[in-house]
């Protein structure tokens, strides 16, 4: 089965800024050995930026992936304006021409685009790999962000195409 690494909304802007994700180095390092395994893996590694007027505008470094980011140059990248990251754009096309069967995913922000862009994939057919200690959010008012991750964590491992797992477990497993 031919996967492929989803990297969401690891930008300038969101982990670079003065109030960054919760646990954002830990969460870019363990993104980064993602990548550097689907490198390795000679798996499908599909950047995603988020492109929000005056916030994340598209060219501005804002909007550029996380300098702290480790790239590859197999890797793609796809801009989208909405949570869902195959809405509007053309990653369903991407994986789809490339025989991807299974998505694994990681980056920002666990209560929406993480959420939106997981159950996309488990609804148009894809086996969706949630890595657990590779996404983040920030707090919100009526919840922490510790709180926020665990809970998407565990309603979108209740699908049955979901399956949660660690960086750790995935990258020696």
């Amino acid at each position: 089965m031919k996967s492929a690494l989803l990297v969401v909304d690891v930008q300038n802007g969101i982990f670079g800024s003065s109030n960054p994700p919760y646990l954002s180095e830990d969460v870019v390092g363990n993104i980064n050995k993602l990548v550097s395994y689907a490198d390795i893996s000679k798996l499908k590694t599909v950047f995603i930026q988020h492109e929000i007027p005056g916030m994340l505008e598209a060219g501005s470094d804002s909007w550029q992936l996380f300098s702290g980011l480790t790239l590859v140059e197999s890797g793609i990248k796809i801009r989208k304006k909405s949570p869902d990251s195959f809405q509007g754009t053309s990653l369903g096309e991407y994986l789809e021409g490339s025989e991807v069967e299974h998505v694994i995913i990681c980056g920002y922000s666990t209560d929406f685009c993480i959420d939106r862009t997981a159950f996309s994939a488990a609804s148009r057919g894809y086996k969706v790999t949630l890595v657990d200690d590779a996404h983040t959010t920030h707090s919100k008012p009526h919840l922490d962000a510790s709180s926020i991750i665990a809970h998407h964590s565990f309603t979108l491992s209740k699908h049955p195409s979901i399956s949660l797992v660690s960086t750790e477990t995935l990258t020696t497993g």
